[in-house]
């Protein structure tokens, strides 16, 4: 039993210790990533009773990431295993601007071939979000079905679902697949967070507004918020009200004087907004939140190492002020 449920491909991942192009590079650094894998981590060490689900290989990847959902204290009772199709992985360099050059091995991994049927049995019965992301969606067949399989188990129990578009368009058939599965599922879910760079993408809109519009005024979407993160320009959301009207908030950036590492900050952001509407907190303060865990990742080398608990999050924030 679960606050949050999410579901993703946990990866290994290597990271370069020196700088320099990834080919050149002779020395890495072991690790573990995965854009809802690091979410998951993210609630959890606000003190969130966590599940992940997932299929990892029966190999040192998968061993490692079991490893860190145990520390992590998050459920990994669904984490599937599988003794044909190994752990994906992935490289990620050093780059002085914060934004390193990643290579991904990823194709036909356990986790895009994740058991569709073991999914019936998931405990919904403390879960108050279920938190997906478009990159189990666009690993395989498998894993879209997957998702939509999820969203439908989490409409039954009238249960609140947050969607992370993720964009990785090297995982996709073709960049237009991706956008029609993607906004499929978009308008599936309650709270939908892309970039500004997704949103543009997947809306073929350039304003935030109508970014955000384009789920909120679809009569087929059942989308009630966007959440846009707008990177070094702060963050924006759009809420429908009961009434029908909007409520609409938007925060500046939170300056940062040196960025480490931008990987890894937008799944920061995310378990921010999560986490914050675990606890009913406003929009205003959801934003905040994932404002500040974002730039507290950005300062720190790795995926989710940096991901505060409550102490610290709590003590960046009087910091801010």
């Amino acid at each position: 039993m679960a606050e949050l449920i999410t579901a993703g491909e946990p990866m290994g991942l290597f990271i370069a210790q020196d700088k320099g192009k990834l080919k050149r590079v002779k020395h890495f650094t072991s690790r573990i990533a995965g854009a809802d894998l690091n979410v998951a981590i993210g609630v959890a060490r606000l003190k969130h009773t966590v599940k992940f689900i997932s299929q990892v290989g029966n190999d040192t990847f998968g061993e490692q990431i079991k490893d860190l959902l145990q520390v992590e204290k998050i459920d990994l009772k669904d984490l599937q295993t599988s003794s044909t199709w190994k752990t994906g992985f992935m490289l990620k360099g050093l780059a002085d601007d914060g934004r390193p050059e990643t290579d991904y091995y990823r194709k036909g991994s356990a986790a895009a071939h994740i058991n569709l049927k073991k999914l019936e049995f998931l405990d919904f019965s403390e879960t108050k979000i279920l938190h997906l992301g478009g990159i189990l969606a666009g690993l395989s067949d498998e894993g879209y079905q997957a998702t939509l399989k999820l969203i439908e188990l989490a409409r039954k129990q009238d249960i609140q679902i947050t969607f992370d578009p993720n964009l990785r368009p090297t995982i996709w058939d073709s960049e237009g697949l991706m956008i029609k599965r993607t906004n499929e599922i978009a308008n599936l879910c309650d709270v939908v967070m892309p970039n500004i760079k997704e949103g543009r993408i997947l809306t073929g809109k350039t304003a935030v507004e109508d970014i955000a519009d384009y789920y909120l005024k679809n009569s087929n979407s059942n989308v009630q918020q966007v959440i846009i993160n707008l990177v070094d320009d702060g963050s924006y959301s759009k809420h429908r009200q009961a009434n029908g009207s909007y409520q609409i908030e938007r925060i500046a950036a939170i300056k940062i004087p040196e960025i480490i590492d931008r990987v890894g900050a937008g799944d920061g952001f995310v378990a921010g907004v999560v986490s914050a509407k675990l606890e009913d907190l406003s929009d205003r303060e959801c934003l905040q939140r994932g404002s500040a865990i974002g730039a507290i990742q950005m300062q720190n080398l790795g995926d989710n190492e940096g991901l505060p608990d409550k102490k610290q999050l709590a003590e960046f924030i009087e910091s801010e002020h």
